[in-house]
């Protein structure tokens, strides 16, 4: 599908929003693009309101599942709407996880802004990644601008639809890559990682950490920034430190 919103100079839709048409350009091509356009901006309006009613669905429900009856009841819209632009409900989640992800990068991009050491801002991603991934619990508030149903979607989605949920991942990934050469570039880390399965590595140790107890009976529900220092210690460090 044509990108409406950002179309060649030379298109009729270009044209319509100059309000003129080119050389070559008639006013029906021009009213033409402006529907289009109208069209697209009401279609990004419905995927909004479905994406916007699950989330609450998600949020009011503790994460419980939910249906695509249930999406469709709470965005006032019809269910053949609904499969005009999702396939079915997975369709639906990888959206939602897409958007956390953007959101949760943006985050994160914020939190260690004001770090200049490249070794603290892996540091600071690190544990600011896996209070971001917390669920939600009595008298905690999750991040600022982070979706608090994040987590579950990326099990979820990484067990049934992992080539989907991979792309997904593309921001955080690329942020911690970003991190990774400027930590290499200044010495602080050795040089020749495979930054791509770096970054995959630690991301899932972050985020499934969060969720469970580990195999030998740590349990990471008590103290948030523990746990989080902790697996950092871990992922910096190794288990054999650094040779004599």
């Amino acid at each position: 599908m044509p990108d409406v919103t950002n179309p060649p100079a030379d298109s009729p839709a270009a044209a319509a929003a100059d309000g003129q048409p080119e050389d070559g350009v008639s006013w029906r091509e021009m009213a033409v693009a402006r529907s289009l356009d109208s069209a697209r901006t009401r279609a990004e309006n419905r995927v909004q309101r479905f994406m916007a009613a699950a989330m609450e669905l998600i949020t009011t429900n503790e994460g419980k599942d939910f249906t695509v009856q249930e999406v469709v009841e709470r965005s006032g819209q019809s269910l053949r709407s609904f499969y005009q632009h999702f396939d079915g409900k997975h369709e639906l989640l990888l959206a939602l996880f897409e958007e956390s992800v953007v959101s949760t990068t943006a985050y994160l991009t914020e939190r260690i802004g004001d770090e200049a050491d490249p070794l603290e801002r892996i540091h600071r991603f690190v544990v600011e990644y896996h209070a971001a991934c917390r669920p939600p619990s009595p008298g905690r508030t999750p991040p600022k601008g982070v979706p608090p149903a994040m987590a579950e979607f990326a099990q979820q989605l990484l067990t049934q639809h992992p080539k989907e949920a991979a792309r997904a991942f593309g921001p955080l990934v690329s942020m911690f890559r970003d991190l990774l050469e400027e930590a290499t570039a200044a010495g602080v880390v050795r040089p020749g990682l495979p930054d791509r399965r770096v970054a995959g590595v630690v991301l899932e140790a972050v985020m499934f950490n969060v969720f469970s107890s580990t195999i030998g009976g740590a349990s990471t529900r008590g103290d948030d920034r523990d746990a989080a220092e902790e697996l950092w210690d871990l992922l910096a460090h190794g288990i054999v430190g650094t040779p004599g």
